[in-house]
């Protein structure tokens, strides 16, 4: 019989057979240390309402039609306003509004430089990119139905980002009107929510209605305990993605 050697240092984790090792129970020695940051979702949909204005009035007929370049250049800023958002939202956890502001930030870039640079068959390449978006919105829509606010928007914008498809790749003056219509519909929807979303940052609780269910009123009205519950399965705790 063999004593064990008392130089071996004490490393806290169990032998199994053939020499493989296991880690102890950590939980009570893991702690998870969380920056809070203020919510970037009104400067979001701000940026959206504001960004939609543009193009609506450009659709609408506002500005003539050598007005393409200068609202293009407009709307270039909300490309880096919706970045540093779906930046930040990512960084509170909040993959869905995440991903929504980093895909709006691609799209209003895209479409700068296709109004701004005006390259042949850019607006049929802007049509198939709106029906794509499109698409994109509605599969988000389909998601995201706990998030009122979110989903409404998103309704909003799947037929005006479809209407405004059709009017690229047909060239229909009638389509881009009603394009344009729904671009301020949008607006005002992306600028109501933002609004809400404001004063209930500012107040600490619901001001004007936004229909938060499920998950999304509890991490509004839930308490400390709520918020934490399964913490360590969300990403960037969780071992993989």
């Amino acid at each position: 019989m063999t004593e064990p050697n008392s130089a071996t240092p004490d490393t806290g984790d169990e032998q199994l057979g053939g020499g493989r090792h296991f880690e102890p129970d950590l939980r009570r020695m893991t702690r998870i240390n969380l920056r809070p940051i203020a919510s970037p979702m009104p400067l979001g949909f701000y940026t959206v309402a504001i960004a939609s204005v543009i193009v609506g009035c450009f659709q609408l007929g506002v500005f003539e039609e050598g007005g393409r370049r200068a609202v293009g250049l407009a709307i270039l800023p909300a490309f880096i306003l919706q970045l540093l958002v779906g930046y930040l939202a990512f960084g509170a956890r909040d993959v869905l509004a995440a991903t929504l502001m980093a895909c709006f930030s691609g799209l209003w870039l895209a479409s700068s430089l296709i109004l701004v640079s005006d390259p042949p068959d850019g607006v049929r390449v802007l049509g198939v990119l709106n029906a794509v978006f499109a698409l994109f919105a509605l599969l988000m829509a389909v998601v995201a139905g706990r998030k009122r606010a979110l989903w409404l928007v998103l309704c909003t914008a799947v037929p005006r980002f479809t209407v405004a498809a059709l009017a690229n790749l047909t060239g229909a003056a009638w389509l881009g009107t009603l394009s344009g219509g729904l671009g301020l519909l949008l607006a005002a929807v992306a600028l109501y929510t933002a609004f809400a979303l404001m004063l209930e940052d500012m107040h600490g609780e619901e001001v004007l209605p936004i229909g938060r269910s499920g998950p999304a009123h509890h991490a509004v009205e839930g308490s400390l305990s709520v918020q934490l519950n399964n913490l360590e399965r969300q990403a960037g705790v969780r071992r993989t993605l």
